[in-house]
């Protein structure tokens, strides 16, 4: 058990840094085939956030393990909300100034919606993931677009923020490098994980939906945590809140979305009846406290940490009595 649990964190913590090697040489090979920094940062980085969710569940469906690729939908969607951005808030209070992130709130939790329109039958089909890919592809399409208007006006501080944190060095060859580590290093990364979370589901008796809706969610939340920290710390409050935003839309649109393509069939039940409910009410606190134009303080922050508490407790204790 011991090893399983060493090899399950050593591989986490590799597919979260492949995952951002990955991001990183795919910026500087869009810069050097000449893609404005501002539509890298909306689309290469922004789906790059939700990259070891996105390979994890892939993996995990095609060994045919549906539920650990939903809970890690699910759960990553929850503790981007109730653990980062509650950390966020204690770590430093801030307020949401971007338009742009206005107009993506109410997206987010009409996607957010649209999941229980996925799941509620409890099985995952081919039209269901192509659905949800078409909604990333659109969501692409309207974030760049409305934040070319912003650049023209030039008054939006997330796009600003966004092109000032994409790599300004690097050669040609050193993104090719990094490339190939990335691709090398993620297959083998993904089965480290997948494999030794069935083990460790096993061992402590729990279902792969729990696996996957902690341990990781949680490890695969790595890249939006340490983003969350870095942006509050230098002030850059929009590109913190714009990550988590954009992390929950993806985890709905295509971290759902690949497993529906590649294993399509029923699922935990209790994905629907237990976790999706508490994604959608986080998700509504979530807008509340961005949409208005006040403070998001540490009271807040505090609030939603004792939030992750409680639902991890709800998890460990309340699980027995529900039929996994």
């Amino acid at each position: 058990m011991l090893l399983a649990t060493a090899l399950f964190i050593i591989g986490l913590l590799l597919v979260v840094y492949s995952a951002d090697r990955l991001v990183y040489s795919a910026s500087i090979l869009c810069r050097a085939v000449g893609i404005p920094p501002l539509i890298i940062g909306l689309t290469v980085v922004s789906v790059g956030t939700s990259l070891p969710e996105i390979i994890v569940s892939s993996a995990a469906a095609l060994h045919g393990q549906v539920d650990l690729a939903i809970g890690t939908a699910i759960g990553s969607n929850i503790i981007n909300i109730l653990l980062i951005l509650g950390l966020a808030a204690l770590l430093h209070p801030f307020t949401v100034h971007s338009d742009i992130l206005r107009r993506e709130i109410p997206l987010m939790l009409i996607v957010s919606l649209l999941a229980g329109y996925v799941l509620y039958d409890v099985e995952l089909s081919l039209f269901d993931g192509i659905f949800l890919l078409a909604l990333a592809v659109l969501w692409l399409l309207f974030t760049v677009k409305i934040a070319r208007l912003a650049e023209r006006q030039g008054n939006d501080s997330l796009t600003r923020e966004q092109v000032a944190e994409l790599p300004r060095e690097g050669s040609l060859p050193v993104a090719f490098l990094w490339l190939g580590i990335a691709l090398i290093i993620m297959p083998m990364a993904t089965r480290m994980v997948v494999d030794n979370a069935t083990v460790l589901a096993n061992f402590f008796a729990m279902s792969e939906l729990t696996i996957g809706l902690t341990a990781i969610a949680l490890g695969t939340s790595l890249p939006e945590l340490a983003t969350a920290m870095a942006g509050v710390r230098k002030g850059e409050n929009d590109i913190a809140i714009g990550n988590i935003i954009g992390s929950n839309f993806f985890n709905i649109a295509i971290v759902l979305g690949i497993p529906a393509l590649l294993a399509p069939g029923a699922f935990n039940p209790l994905a629907f009846t237990r976790d999706y409910g508490v994604m959608v009410i986080v998700s509504v606190i979530f807008a509340l406290l961005c949409w208005r134009r006040q403070q998001i303080g540490r009271v807040a922050g505090a609030l939603l940490t004792g939030g992750f508490i409680a639902w991890l407790a709800m998890l460990w204790w309340a699980t027995p009595l529900f039929v996994e």
